[in-house]
């Protein structure tokens, strides 16, 4: 089924629309807001300690989740090299999905809460969730379009963005959530 449905950029465009729902409702079921519970709803966000983390559509973490689709597109191209373009896309809005709702389990928050800067996070918004997972099927994208250089050099100029306006990336989020290291929050935390 997935292979008929993606052939076409409307039919894969139709089961992306599909996973996103999906990943909506349940992260709806699992008790996460639609919109931040300040109640406002911003364009962009970019405090990182404080308790609307990650509530709004934008965050610094969105960069983060462009980079995740510039690696997916390359693990994909790499493992599936004989898939479509389509399929592979799809494939990705289902993992983007599958992190979104394993991010958001009471597990991982914790996790960040207790070994990150984020120790206000409550959870991904509902619409911050699926702004993330449109911002990985963005760097998906442009990994698709760029040369191999160009994909490096965007992976590398984002982190180094985030890391010096944020003190915070991918790489960073990865270290601190697996194998913590005290100075480098207290390096994350002196502002």
């Amino acid at each position: 089924m997935l292979e008929r449905l993606s052939r076409s950029p409307a039919g894969a465009f139709a089961m992306i629309a599909g996973i996103v729902l999906v990943t909506a409702l349940l992260l709806a079921a699992m008790g996460h807001s639609l919109v931040c519970s300040c109640g406002t709803l911003r364009l962009w966000d970019g405090q990182i300690t404080t308790a609307e983390n990650s509530q709004h559509l934008t965050d610094w973490y969105s960069f983060s989740h462009l980079l995740y689709g510039l690696i997916l597109y390359a693990f994909l191209r790499l493992v599936a090299p004989h898939w479509t373009l389509n399929k592979r896309l799809v494939v990705a809005a289902m993992i983007a999905a599958g992190w979104e709702l394993g991010e958001n389990t009471p597990f991982l928050i914790e996790r960040y809460r207790d070994v990150t800067v984020s120790v206000n996070y409550h959870g991904d918004s509902i619409v911050n969730a699926v702004t993330d997972i449109v911002a990985a099927l963005a760097g998906f994208g442009l990994a698709a379009v760029l040369p191999v250089w160009g994909s490096i050099a965007l992976f590398l100029g984002t982190e180094a963005l985030t890391a010096w306006a944020a003190r915070d990336g991918l790489v960073l989020s990865v270290v601190m959530v697996t194998a913590p290291l005290e100075a480098l929050r207290d390096w994350q935390l002196a502002r």
